[in-house]
């Protein structure tokens, strides 16, 4: 039977940095990316801390890595199709890779340079733009304008994850609508209904956050298309 130092050295030697990062994904989508250090990964792996650093460098490193790993999830281009549906389909499928790593985008938000594997899936996105009939200064508009969109999220202008009791924000809003008429009306029609998700639907109290980035989407590739035939 191994001794517990010899099974320690087994799992050493089996440690690689796809293992590493694989586990420290798991980890942030199990309970966010705050909740991860090397300790616990490490504990995680059976392996001692100072293992980990032969294959991760530090903090920073690892959660470059994790970005790395989270964007090639994404499903590469579609060939054979235009440019919009290729982009389209693309950035629908960079949105589901964030919401199974919901983690992710903040990270993505707070690293100061973008890795390789972040960098070469929007020289991508750029291929898919330019192959499209797109110019060089046309693309460079069309990647400012869908900004963080691009890679499956968005910085929204409402909040609407409150868990605030339906009847008391109803009380709130009535109160504050002669302070604040218009976002007090917008808050009247999400209670009574009246805001409309999709066609024939109509969804009360929240928005519906991927009818709302595919709206935008949309609206944002059917402008870009306008453009490029014209030009």
């Amino acid at each position: 039977m191994a001794t517990k130092a010899e099974e320690r050295n087994r799992e050493r030697a089996r440690l690689t940095r796809e293992r590493i990062l694989a586990t420290a994904v798991a980890l942030a989508d199990d309970g966010g990316v705050d909740s991860i250090s090397m300790r616990r990964i490490a504990q995680e792996l059976g392996v001692v801390p100072m293992a980990l650093y032969k294959h991760v460098a530090n903090k920073d490193e690892l959660l470059d890595g994790m970005i790395d790993v989270v964007v090639a999830e994404i499903d590469p281009p579609l060939d054979g199709v235009d440019w919009k549906t290729a982009m389209r389909e693309r950035i629908l499928s960079a949105r589901r890779v964030l919401l199974r790593h919901p983690w992710a985008a903040r990270v993505i938000e707070s690293r100061g340079e973008p890795t390789p594997t972040v960098i070469g899936y929007l020289d991508s996105m750029m291929g898919i733009l330019l192959s499209g009939g797109f110019s060089i200064d046309l693309m460079h508009h069309a990647l400012h304008v869908m900004g963080s969109r691009i890679l499956g999220f968005s910085q929204d202008l409402f909040d609407d994850t409150d868990n605030m009791p339906e009847e008391e924000a109803r009380a709130m809003w009535t109160g504050l609508a002669e302070v604040y008429p218009n976002l007090a009306a917008l808050a009247g029609a999400y209670f009574a209904g009246q805001v409309t998700h999709d066609e024939g639907s109509v969804v009360g109290g929240a928005c519906d956050d991927q009818f709302e980035f595919e709206f935008a989407l949309d609206l944002i590739l059917d402008g870009l298309e306008r453009l490029r035939a014209s030009s």
